[in-house]
């Protein structure tokens, strides 16, 4: 391609780029590209920025572990869990791998913000970087089962006042059925012993 000459097109040389773009004085620029916020910017439809894990209105409140929570269903429901029950994907309950069994755990999304108040019954999950696995009731409640693994705050607790979901905490919230209890009774009382039969010895005629 030839290079590009002045109008008489006799010398040959470079025309000079021009130092500014060629706008009237007085007209609005030609393109206009709004600024951004990206701190505000969010991760999808309907979440919110993740945050500490605590609610403002909910008084004070300590976080005992942060993770991934996933949940089960279906394919477990009416299956045994670690305690002895059989598990319900119909109710409040969760899996963990350390917290005794019947903890109350109030479990924070830090997606969404919901809350849902769950029991302890199993034990898991076993996978990394999960850190509490969720009945399909429990996971519906703070919007978890279309979303698969999501990361939660989970807050023991284990004390009158406290609040889960902006509401208080009532004594047999998330409570373990009657069925449940007596099984872990009877797993903690004592088995009697065998008493020795002592046999005498034949004589001999």
């Amino acid at each position: 391609m030839p290079p590009a000459t002045d109008a008489e097109g006799g010398t040959g040389k470079l025309l000079p780029l021009p130092r500014a773009i060629a706008v009237p004085p007085g007209a609005a620029p030609r393109s206009s590209v709004p600024s951004v916020r990206y701190d505000l910017a969010v991760s999808g439809m309907g979440e919110q920025t993740p945050d500490d894990g605590v609610p403002g209105d909910d008084g004070p409140r300590e976080i005992f572990e942060r993770g991934g929570a996933s949940w089960y269903g279906i394919q477990f429901h009416q299956r045994k869990t670690a305690s002895g029950e059989r598990f319900d994907m119909t109710a409040l309950t969760a899996a963990h791998k350390t917290l005794p069994f019947n903890t109350r755990v109030c479990v924070r999304s830090l997606v969404n913000g919901s809350e849902v108040l769950v029991r302890i019954n199993d034990r898991g999950p076993y996978a990394a970087g999960r850190v509490i696995d969720l009945s399909r009731a429990a996971a519906d409640r703070i919007g978890l089962t279309g979303l698969g693994i999501k990361q939660v705050a989970l807050s023991i607790v284990d004390r009158e006042g406290m609040r889960c979901g902006g509401l208080p905490v009532e004594a047999g919230d998330a409570s373990a059925p009657v069925a449940a209890a007596a099984v872990q009774q009877r797993a903690r009382s004592p088995v009697p012993a065998r008493r020795k039969v002592i046999v005498p010895p034949r004589r001999r005629k």
